[in-house]
């Protein structure tokens, strides 16, 4: 029998703070406190060699850095071809998006379509990622689901013309590096 053999890709849970939100992940943070097994700042690049993780986790993270285009390089270095990124963040539409002091930017669904080779503005950016998932998340009980069923079956539209009567509470998205 061998050992040593992984049975999953490695994972790595970025600015993990003090939550597991991808228990046996490598957690990486800034702040000490939070007693991650990797101390760094994701934007100063992350310590680790291209293509050593099968996923990666931005829990609450990505609406905090200063250059989202330089992170978003960086994630897709350290991902394996077909690695999957995991980012949760604020809809542009909800309060927290504005609360949290330390927030740099506002995301709505179509922020990441950018990194997708498609896009007409893809030249920004030399990562690619394909967009597998972005789902709208709401607040409330019959209200919320009621729009958050709308806003998924015309996200755009929702956007464009019910964001702000209805705010979405926080976005989650899969993004597939494309290698």
């Amino acid at each position: 029998m061998m050992t040593g053999i992984l049975t999953r890709p490695l994972q790595l849970n970025i600015g993990a703070g003090a939550g597991d939100q991808m228990p046996g992940a490598v957690r990486l943070d800034l702040a000490r406190t939070t007693r991650p097994h990797v101390v760094a700042d994701v934007e100063a690049g992350l310590p680790f060699r291209s293509g050593t993780f099968g996923v990666a986790g931005a829990y609450d993270v990505i609406e905090h850095v200063h250059d989202l285009v330089a992170v978003m390089e960086e994630i897709h270095r350290v991902l394996v071809p077909d690695g999957v990124l995991i980012v949760t963040t604020p809809h542009f539409s909800s309060p927290n998006a504005y609360t949290d002091p330390t927030h740099q930017r506002a995301l709505g669904l179509r922020s990441f379509d950018y990194f997708d080779a498609a896009h007409p503005l893809a030249y920004y950016s030399r990562a690619r990622f394909r967009v597998r998932q972005a789902r709208l998340f709401f607040k409330g009980r019959v209200l919320g689901r009621l729009v958050a069923r709308l806003a998924r079956r015309w996200p755009s539209w929702y956007e464009d013309h019910l964001a702000w009567m209805f705010p979405a509470w926080f976005m989650y998205f899969e993004l597939v590096a494309v290698k």
